[in-house]
């Protein structure tokens, strides 16, 4: 037991009894990285021993691992997840948390391949970023007891902590707006790859249903998730039924596309056809018009994740909770108001 100095404590008296240097400790202390995990975990112990005021994050020494989906992110919808990264990695910061990023196709998610990335980085929290668990996988973080938080992700069983955009709420919105407009034929392009995209379809579906209105939901392959897709798609929509007057899209690519191909039919937007999409990424204001959409601010959700991560390591035991930021809707010059008289 190391004996505790009367006076006040100092980094010096850390480096002293750990028999490291002091800017050593106060790289520890800072949670910075270069820093073995033996000479890290040796200068905290000796820190909690002597009575030294730690921070929550350097006194528990957490380490947390984002696998970040590395199938479509890393192409199109790279911009959406970046943000998500930008708020992981700036809140971790503030909190003192370690921090890791690693890509990881969803298909290869094995509790193996999982339990090695973690391994590899020795981290004790894990954030999934736009991957959905397979049931081998929730098994296993279940059983190790690894405190998870999906980040653009829902459990439907509530097993983990999640953030999301509101995803049924927002498309319910989004819906609406083409509604009020005075649409009642409208396309949706949309996946059903996620538990996420789903509850959109169930958002648009509801907003269709309570004004009685004729929808389509076009489910995309999304081999590549690219506008071209859903240029093909609208167009062979339309060919079949061009009494369609607007879309609601799963994401702004998804919209671009579609703006392409009823803009090469020769029908005005919004005038002849309304589209709005969703997330509000870079595309949504460089399009022609700019696109209406519902603005998901990434930052935000990276950011409720730490926190929900840091809850999470203070109190494993309680029920697991799921958290929406509101998507905010932004009008862009894709939708205009229709004379309903």
């Amino acid at each position: 037991m190391i004996e505790r100095p009367s006076r006040r404590l100092r980094q010096a008296d850390i480096a002293a009894h750990a028999g490291v240097s002091v800017s050593t400790v106060s790289r520890v202390l800072a949670n910075e990285p270069g820093i073995s995990e033996d000479v890290r975990a040796q200068i905290l112990k000796v820190a909690n021993d002597l009575g030294y005021p730690l921070k929550t994050g350097a006194a528990a020494a957490v380490r947390t691992l984002a696998l970040i989906a590395s199938n479509g992110v890393t192409g199109s919808l790279s911009a959406f997840y970046q943000g998500i990264v930008e708020g992981l990695r700036s809140e971790a910061a503030e909190q003192g948390m370690s921090f890791d990023i690693r890509l990881m196709n969803e298909m290869k998610a094995t509790p193996q391949a999982v339990g090695e990335h973690m391994q590899s980085v020795g981290a004790q929290g894990l954030f999934l970023v736009g991957i959905d668990p397979s049931e081998a996988l929730a098994e296993w973080l279940l059983e190790s007891r690894t405190p998870v938080v999906l980040v653009n992700g829902v459990d439907p069983q509530l097993r983990f902590d999640g953030v999301s955009p509101p995803n049924f709420f927002g498309a319910y919105a989004a819906t609406r707006m083409l509604l009020d407009a005075g649409h009642r034929r409208i396309l949706h392009l949309t996946g059903s790859h996620r538990h996420t995209i789903r509850e959109r379809v169930r958002g648009f579906e509801a907003a269709v249903a309570s004004v009685g209105g004729d929808a389509r939901v076009i489910r995309l392959p999304f081999a590549n998730n690219s506008s071209a897709e859903a240029h093909a798609a609208t167009l062979a929509a339309l060919a079949e039924d061009g009494r369609f007057t607007a879309a609601f899209c799963m994401n702004d690519f998804i919209a671009v596309g579609v703006l392409e191909a009823v803009t090469e039919l020769g029908r005005r937007v919004p005038d002849d056809f309304a589209i709005i999409g969703f997330d509000d990424l870079p595309c949504a204001e460089m399009a022609n018009p700019r696109l209406s959409t519902m603005r998901v601010d990434r930052a935000a959700l990276g950011r409720e994740a730490v926190g929900m991560m840091q809850f999470r390591f203070r109190h494993p035991d309680v029920p697991a909770r799921h958290i929406s930021h509101a998507a905010v809707p932004v009008a862009g010059g894709t939708i205009s108001a229709k004379d309903k008289s």
